[in-house]
């Protein structure tokens, strides 16, 4: 990809998860993908973050909130951190990261492959209902349109 083509689709890509914050009235928003070189998975957009840690976290496949959704295609729901999750908290680095409760994350797919995981989340106990699931899909169509051009 050029380097206009990458700064376009970078910038774009901090639109789509700063409108669907707003949209969902979260308090993040991040947009994960997969490095098919290293085989790891990497928050690389973020809005309403708190910190540059997501920057650096990386996750294999299968694990973390981003693995699990990439290896299943469905979304995740968790609803009262770390009371709500199989494993240990440090599983979720994300939601130590970002001090997140409660998170709903989706796969967004391209050309019929999981490309990525768009995540939205709360810094307080507070449930997703079948609406907030359809639109942060409808926000992963974004993703998966904006890489497509």
């Amino acid at each position: 990809m050029k380097p206009n083509k990458m700064k376009e689709v970078s910038i774009r890509m901090n639109q789509i998860c700063m409108e669907t914050m707003k949209e969902l009235s979260s308090d993040f928003v991040a947009l994960a993908t997969y490095n098919n070189e290293g085989k790891d998975i990497r928050w690389k957009f973020a809005a309403g973050n708190r910190n540059e840690k997501y920057k650096q976290i990386t996750v294999r496949y299968g694990k973390g909130i981003a693995g699990q959704v990439m290896r299943s295609g469905s979304p995740m729901v968790i609803q009262s951190f770390p009371e709500d999750i199989n494993g240990k908290a440090t599983d979720y680095p994300i939601m130590l990261a970002e001090q997140l409760v409660s998170c709903i994350a989706v796969p967004v797919q391209f050309n019929d492959k999981i490309w990525g995981v768009l995540l939205a989340g709360h810094r307080i106990e507070k449930g997703f209902t079948e609406e907030d699931r359809n639109k942060l899909m409808e926000a992963a169509k974004k993703v998966s349109y904006t890489i497509s051009k």
